[in-house]
């Protein structure tokens, strides 16, 4: 970003109504893919909204993502007489979310009511949405009908594939689509008079009686901007990825700080807080593969490695240990990162070395989705090069320790090297056989639609292994397990409205997306799980704003422009 970040202020709410800069209807707080959203939904109601975002440009983490958004029971499943059946749909959700407590029998199916309540939103709301956006020409799609749920191959999907819409002006990789979107979706809100307004870091609500009538924000150069709300205040500020002192406080594991948007710390977990707010599924995230370097130097353009490039490639830790399945979707395959070794008391796969030989370098290179065997021309500075094995053992450990304060002191094992011999021994009689007896790669679709660009060998039946060479050059990078976004906060209901701790509605603060606490619970449903529920709570959202009774701001305004 150009200009620096307005920086955070407390977060103690004003309760004595100040005289505003702007009185508006809704007030929308942050700019990406759920705030934009949100304002135009908001909008083509009828409302007058004003959009603050923090940053100097609109689309926070989904303007480099590949905004995928998933939509059970979507309308081009239905033109083609394919069954999405809500019950089905629940199932599936419920099951992967809360897996220690999924009972099929039960009415709730043995989910907590609320999420239960959640699921369903989802399901009435997300294809409604998705095609408001589009008749409005916000955000047209075409739909990925090959695309497959992450968890396809259990009993409880019914509709493994097609749930997926992509921008429609997406290139083929589809990996562009969060850009797209970005960019239609903001033409369409200055088309439709949406006030936005950059660089407004909003720091604390204004309540009156009980009621959030506001929000204050400041500028980059200092400035104090008070806007109220006749109506509602709706937050879609993201996680809390880069606040390091949240990330260790709730995270179940010490997950590195991903490739959330850089913007995304945490503000609607303090503002809420004020408000009376109870906060869930804070300990969840999430999750993704990140290069370790490329996430120490430059957070702000980090993607991560969402697709593990290559087929003569293996990951391999400190120890020289192959202890996971590369082509894992990359939630499940971060988790692995996080493993511990009650007995050494570590994280023996804190950093993973992800090793390939010349060919995965000649025919799998690619940048997009993050994956990091770099094609010629492009940044290479996170490979590490060898002649032979012992070669990129020694040029490894010189680059570990470059990052030893970032990864409390990770080197290699004194028995790296033969470890790793023994490794790549093992993975190749696999790949030779085309069947993984230790980790199963290759065995599940969603691998093999992450698989990427491969060398064509006639016969082979597992196109996720070759062997790797038995000379070099070999390559490597340096992995680490971070968040794509953080998924708690302020608990709300089916509508948004963020909830005290008596599970009242507070009145007028209503939150959506990554800020607020996630129904999925621990799961990732598939490609899109993020951005579709997103929007579909934006829809509901804006709509129960719109029909929020308007508060009685007699204050009169400030002759000043913010």
């Amino acid at each position: 970003m150009t200009n620096p970040v307005p920086g955070r202020e407390s977060a103690s709410p004003v309760t004595t109504t100040p005289a505003p800069d702007v009185v508006t209807d809704i007030v929308v707080v942050g700019g990406g893919g759920g705030g934009l959203p949100a304002a135009l939904f908001s909008r083509w109601h009828g409302d007058d909204v004003v959009l603050l975002e923090k940053a100097d440009q609109l689309g926070g983490t989904a303007r480099k993502a590949a905004f995928w958004y998933w939509v059970p029971n979507n309308r081009p499943l239905r033109e083609a007489g394919i069954e999405d059946r809500e019950e089905d749909y629940l199932r599936f959700v419920a099951r992967l979310s809360r897996p220690t407590l999924y009972d099929p029998s039960s009415p709730t199916l043995g989910v907590p009511p609320n999420e239960y309540a959640a699921y369903r939103a989802i399901y009435e709301s997300a294809s409604p949405a998705a095609e408001l956006l589009a008749d409005k020409g916000a955000l047209p799609y075409r739909h990925v009908p090959d695309a497959y749920d992450y968890w396809s191959d259990i009993e409880e999907d019914k509709t493994p594939q097609g749930r997926v819409l992509i921008h429609a002006d997406a290139k083929e990789t589809m990996a562009d689509g969060g850009l797209r979107s970005i960019e239609s979706m903001t033409a369409a809100a200055l088309r439709d008079g949406v006030d936005i307004r950059l660089g407004h870091r909003v720091q604390r609500s204004i309540i009156s009686e009980g009621r959030v009538v506001g929000v204050q924000a400041t500028t980059a150069d200092g400035e104090t901007v008070t806007i109220l709300a006749r109506k509602a205040v709706i937050f879609a500020t993201g996680g809390f990825t880069h606040d390091a002192e949240l990330r260790r406080n709730f995270l179940s594991v010490p997950l590195f700080p991903g490739c959330a948007a850089t913007t995304n710390e945490g503000d609607f977990v303090r503002i809420a807080a004020f408000a009376g707010a109870q906060t869930r599924n804070m300990n969840y995230a999430w999750m993704c593969p990140l290069s370790l370097e490329k996430a120490v130097r430059d957070p702000a353009s980090l993607i991560g490695s969402f697709c593990i490039a290559g087929d003569s490639t293996l990951f391999v830790n400190k120890y020289g240990h192959r202890t996971m399945n590369e082509k894992l979707q990359y939630n499940e395959l971060a988790q692995r990162f996080f493993e511990w070794d009650a007995q050494r008391a570590e994280y023996p796969n804190l950093v993973m070395v992800q090793i390939w030989d010349e060919r995965s370098q000649e025919h799998s290179a690619d940048t997009e989705y993050g994956r990091l065997i770099p094609p010629p021309g492009t940044d290479d500075s996170h490979v590490i090069h060898g002649k032979t094995l012992e070669e990129l053992r020694d040029n490894l450990a010189e680059r570990l320790a470059q990052y030893r304060e970032h990864t409390g002191g990770v080197d290699l094992d004194d028995d790296f090297l033969s470890n790793l011999e023994a490794a790549i021994q093992r993975f190749n009689g696999f790949a030779q056989a085309g069947v993984d007896d230790d980790f199963h790669r290759g065995e599940k679709p969603v691998q093999l639609m992450f698989n990427g660009a491969v060398k064509e060998e006639p016969g082979r039946t597992n196109p996720t292994m070759w062997p790797l060479s038995e000379t070099g050059p070999y390559h490597a990078a340096l992995l680490v397990g971070g968040t794509l976004d953080t998924k708690g906060g302020p608990k709300t209901d089916t509508e948004g409205r963020v909830l005290d701790d008596s599970d009242a509605a507070i009145p007028g603060l209503f939150g959506i997306g990554n800020c607020v606490a996630s129904s999925s619970a621990q799961a990732y449903w598939a490609g899109g799980a993020t951005l579709g529920p997103i929007i579909a709570f934006a829809y509901r959202a804006a709509q129960a704003a719109h029909d929020t009774e308007s508060a009685d701001l007699t204050t009169p305004a400030r002759s000043a422009t913010a």
